[in-house]
């Protein structure tokens, strides 16, 4: 595979690396359910220094700013080419969804330059015949420099049926599925639901978390060497956001100072409570992040199991954890949605579970269009079996999180309740979130805030600009 740095020719014109990395990661999210962003950061990761930092930040615009934008592009698309979209080749579509996004979004992109480089993706895709009519479509959209193409969603807006709902027409504009908007307006309102929507559409925060103080003035100073920029986490005083440039590819990652992970999901990991002498069960562990957080709470002398399903994950956590300098913990593969072979109770569980995604879809805009309705009752019962399993580990006095990335209740709070019918010992013990995140968060933050009446641990992208988690703390007798 050629790195990012070379150019390929179609025959013609050569096309950059950038739109050629993008393209073939676009392909591989439709065609093999491939995550944009682990494909992104393999493939980039190949680049020549020279040139990486351009291309990446270009490969990474495109690809990603096009998933996100989707239905939005589909829909212009279909305006000017007069015909469905499903019409279209793969590839064809791909070229098209490009090109446009470059002339409505990048404004610093010449429209020459989008145009004739979609062309020349399709004749290097083996879609030569498909070159005009590529050509003709974008053209036509960039003649119209003061219509759709470049118009503010108000005026897209007003192109809109008036008899569309509610749902569909901001599934529309905010690119977005209507079965999705309109379970989300039932449960968040019309207002916490476009602010959520446009959250999803802008770039997620690279956050970088610090596992030991010790390392803090070498860890910034590693970054900034690197050229990232970096600002306070908002929620964690060990937290960082950083702009400019991969942290992964610095020596504050290669030494393991830094943890590449959203403040939410360490939040998470907090919320156990984990201290020297208490055995932990970590399920779902991989790729190790809160492990890591965990293990260092707990000490090298307490037991770390970190379990998970699939063996390549577990290989991958445990690099993670190696890199880090966490080698206290015990790996095991197992699938925990059947009663755990484990004859140890554990004074700590997490069971971040499985779940469809949905606190995430501006790190992973992919999720929207491959999810559907009916999902969320598999990936209820999945989770449903999660928790019953740990639950059965625990050992009296112990304390269990029960967390997932999702904003469903199907996944959440319904999962608790229904495991919590049958298991009336289990209980809900009032100020044990608050207490365990109080050390850590920021100056200014309130750890209240972070709880719902049911003492649910939750946060909501647009309010708190981290990834949307839920958690539940559940304690034994």
């Amino acid at each position: 595979m050629r790195g990012a740095s070379s150019m390929v020719s179609s025959g013609g014109m050569r096309v950059s690396p950038a739109r050629q990395i993008a393209f073939e990661i676009l392909r591989r999210v439709e065609t093999a359910d491939a995550f944009a962003a682990d494909l992104l950061h393999a493939r980039l990761s190949e680049a020549s220094a020279p040139r990486k930092r351009a291309d990446a930040a270009l490969a990474t615009e495109l690809t990603l700013g096009v998933l996100r934008w989707q239905r939005l592009l589909d829909f212009l698309l279909e305006r000017y080419a007069g015909r469905p979209v499903a019409d279209f080749d793969l590839e064809v579509l791909l070229a098209l969804r490009l090109g446009l996004y470059q002339l409505r979004f990048l404004t610093r992109v010449p429209a020459r330059a989008a145009v004739n480089e979609s062309v020349e993706l399709v004749k290097w895709a083996r879609k030569g015949s498909a070159a005009r009519l590529v050509n003709a479509v974008l053209r036509r959209a960039s003649s119209e420099k003061e219509s759709a193409v470049n118009a503010p969603l108000e005026q897209i807006e007003q192109q809109l049926s008036p008899d569309l709902p509610p749902a569909e027409r901001l599934g529309i504009l905010y690119s977005h599925p209507t079965w999705m908007v309109e379970r989300w307006l039932q449960c968040f309102g019309a207002a916490r639901t476009k602010a959520l929507l446009e959250t999803d559409n802008r770039p997620a925060r690279v956050m970088c978390t610090l596992l030991d103080p010790a390392h803090a003035e070498g860890a910034t100073s590693a970054l900034r060497e690197a050229g990232l920029s970096i600002e306070p986490g908002r929620m964690l005083g060990s937290a960082w956001s950083t702009r400019g440039g991969d942290p992964t590819d610095t020596e504050a990652f290669r030494r393991g100072w830094i943890s590449i992970q959203d403040e939410a999901s360490q939040l998470v990991a907090l919320l156990l409570d984990a201290g020297p002498g208490r055995s932990i069960l970590d399920l779902c562990a991989a790729p190790g992040g809160k492990t890591a957080v965990l293990a260092r709470a707990a000490g090298p002398q307490s037991l770390v199991i970190a379990a998970d399903r699939h063996l390549h994950r577990l290989r991958a956590t445990k690099t993670n954890l190696n890199r880090l300098g966490v080698t206290s913990v015990h790996l095991l593969a197992l699938d925990a949605t059947a009663p755990l072979p484990l004859a140890a109770s554990f004074d700590r569980i997490l069971v971040d579970a499985p779940c469809s995604g949905t606190g995430t879809l501006s790190r992973n805009p992919e999720i929207r269009w491959r999810l559907g309705p009916n999902d969320l009752a598999e990936f209820h019962r999945r989770q449903v079996a999660l928790l019953s399993s740990a639950l059965d580990r625990l050992a009296p006095g112990g304390r269990l999180v029960y967390s997932t990335c999702s904003l469903e209740p199907e996944e959440n709070e319904q999962v608790v309740a229904e495991v919590l019918r049958g298991r009336r010992e289990i209980r809900r013990v009032s100020g044990l979130g608050v207490a365990a995140l109080k050390p850590h968060l920021a100056p200014g933050v309130n750890p209240n805030e972070l709880f719902d009446r049911e003492e649910n641990f939750r946060t909501f992208p647009p309010e708190h600009q981290t990834d949307g988690f839920f958690a539940a703390i559940l304690e034994s007798p």
